[in-house]
């Protein structure tokens, strides 16, 4: 019919996936940033508890002389840490939900946030952060009382 016109073909998929590359960029460095700020959250939160572990080496140490067990100093360590991720979802979660509603408004199909996505990111932040802490936690419970009350 038009002779002068060369024939172009695309599979649909193809054409489908140019049409999302740009969301699949996003999902890659999202993901990407995702990964390096837990990493350096964790650095930060380990130099925390180690910290906390090294100001606090007298009264784990008399506490040890009193009997208390491994497992008590470290879920007493633990403890303050769990409370300020728990702190920090309360106040994050309400925030995060407004912006992906925000953002997911612009989809033609779209989701509902539901609430189970935030218990589960908690759970989440709350084991890794409880993760990170604990290393800390029982090698400062197991330490020697005799060498940080030396000093005394």
């Amino acid at each position: 019919m038009y002779p002068q016109g060369t024939f172009k073909y695309q599979f649909y998929d193809e054409s489908l996936a140019l049409l999302y590359e740009k969301d699949q960029q996003t999902a890659t460095l999202v993901n990407s940033a995702r990964a390096i700020t837990i990493f350096i959250s964790c650095i930060g939160l380990f130099g925390l508890a180690l910290f906390t572990a090294e100001k606090r080496a007298k009264e784990i140490s008399i506490r040890k002389i009193l009997g208390a067990s491994v497992t008590n100093i470290a879920v007493m360590l633990s403890k303050d840490f769990a409370l300020l991720v728990v702190i920090a979802l309360f106040i994050a979660s309400p925030i995060a939900w407004y912006f992906m509603s925000r953002w997911l408004q612009g989809f033609a199909y779209h989701i509902d946030i539901t609430l189970w996505v935030f218990i589960l990111a908690g759970m989440a932040a709350t084991l890794i952060a409880l993760i990170t802490v604990s290393f800390q936690a029982i090698k400062a419970a197991l330490a020697n009382p005799v060498k940080s009350l030396r000093t005394e």
